[in-house]
This record gives structure tokens, sequence and C-alpha cells, in this order.
């Protein structure tokens, strides 16, 4: 599923494999707001930290010019973007990538239960400045 090289593979695997018992139960066809409910309740039974909805601010410049909730911040490190929709798209790509800018995360999921097959994608942002590590709101 994910290398084992890979920065948080035991955690994203993790994060997947909710994913997939959530898209297993329910299929797809449903908003993404019930994708979101369950997967949350599949990774408090897996024993996961997460916030869901997480509000963080954006910054332009050192200075706040908004807000922006992921769907989920997982053990303070990994965001989560949750889709519904029937196939994923560069638009759906290029937004997971700039949460992980905004935010300064390194590492990513997108997850689309919309799909026949859920559909995943681990991003890597390469703008991760290693110094914010641990504090996703610091700029």
């Amino acid at each position: 599923m994910i290398k084992e090289e890979y920065k948080y593979s035991d955690l994203t695997g993790k994060i997947i494999g909710c994913a997939m018992k959530v898209h297993s139960a329910l299929g797809n066809g449903f908003q993404e707001v019930i994708y979101q409910r369950a997967l949350a309740i599949e990774m408090t039974d897996m024993g996961l930290s997460f916030s869901r909805e997480h509000e963080m601010p954006i910054y332009y410049k050192q200075q706040q010019i908004g807000t922006r909730r992921v769907d989920f911040l997982v053990e303070g490190v990994i965001s989560v973007e949750l889709k519904a929709v029937t196939s994923l798209e560069d638009v759906h790509l290029a937004q997971a990538i700039n949460y992980l800018e905004a935010y300064d995360l390194e590492v990513g999921l997108l997850i689309n239960f919309g799909s026949k097959s859920m559909q995943h994608k681990r991003i890597v942002n390469r703008k991760f400045n290693q110094k914010n590590q641990g504090n996703p709101e610091i700029k």
C-alpha cells in the first residue's frame, strides 16, 4: 500500500486502512460529510488522534488573510482531505498540495470515496519548512 521508507508510512497506512473499511461498508454515492463522520469513527476505533474540520490560518507575507478547514489533521502531522466525486481531477490534487504548503505540513492524503473503488493519493510538500514541524499554525 504505502512504501515503508516514506515518512509517516505507518500512520498513512492506518488512515488508508480506515478509509478502506468505510468505503467497503458504505460504497460510493453518499455526500462527503457522511464519509467524514464514518472515517472519524474508524480512526477513533484505531486509536488515532485527530482533529476534524481543523481550522487553520492562511498567511500571505506574514499576514493572516483567511482561514481554511482541513477535513482531518491526524496526529498533528498529516492532513487528510476527503472527496466524494466520480473521479479525482488535477484541481483536487492542486488543492491538497496548496493546503500542505499553506499549513506547512509535510505529508497529506487525498481520499476519494465517490468512485466505485476508493482512490487515495499520498502528497508530499516539497516546500516543507522543518523548523515549524509540530506546530502547523506557525508561519
